[in-house]
């Protein structure tokens, strides 16, 4: 009697499924950090606006830019699983299964990427990252600096703040632009 394992197809199977659940707890998390930025932003500009403390909105540039860090981290690891999907699983279990006939895999991973209007959701979705982790926290940085309460060291404080939320705008554009994961060879 012949010894059952696991086939190469059920192993890249579980692997597809287990790369699609990360996926989907992924796209979850990250936009949910969206409203977390709302929520916190909101938070700050209501403490400050209490408290009459513009040097308060300080607090809003390193949350901006921590919460869009982890924000565009996980919205390219979405996109480096569903790129892995279309252009190693896929085409490894079409193979395995060409002996069966014409077989194509996961054909929703490639076919949701051909609508005519991604490119202008990809520009928005672009404009509104930029806003939520970068013009709102440079806004506040702007309120500040017209208060002229802030002391030398909050002005310091405040420039480098800025210049961390312009090169993190820098990021979120070179991250709009698709890229291909780096081949290695196994």
């Amino acid at each position: 009697m012949p010894e059952q394992g696991v086939t190469v197809g059920q192993l890249l199977l579980a692997e597809y499924q287990t790369v699609k659940d990360e996926q989907k707890a992924r796209i979850g998390f990250r936009d949910n950090l969206l409203y977390v930025t709302l929520a916190v932003v909101a938070a700050v500009i209501a403490a400050a606006g209490q408290a009459k403390q513009a040097s308060m909105l300080l607090a809003l540039p390193p949350v901006c830019v921590v919460l869009g860090w982890t924000y565009l981290v996980n919205d390219e690891k979405i996109s480096a699983i569903g790129y892995y999907v279309r252009d190693e699983l896929g085409p490894r279990l079409a193979q395995l299964a060409a002996a069966e006939g014409e077989f194509a895999t996961f054909g929703w991973e490639a076919y949701h990427r051909t609508d005519v209007r991604r490119r202008s959701r990809k520009a928005i979705q672009a404009v509104i990252d930029l806003t939520a982790f970068c013009a709102v926290p440079l806004a506040a940085l702007v309120v500040f600096w017209s208060t002229g309460d802030g002391g030398g060291l909050l002005v310091v404080l405040s420039v480098l703040e800025a210049l961390a939320v312009v090169g993190f705008g820098v990021q979120v554009l070179r991250y709009t632009k698709p890229a291909r994961p780096v081949r290695t060879s196994a």
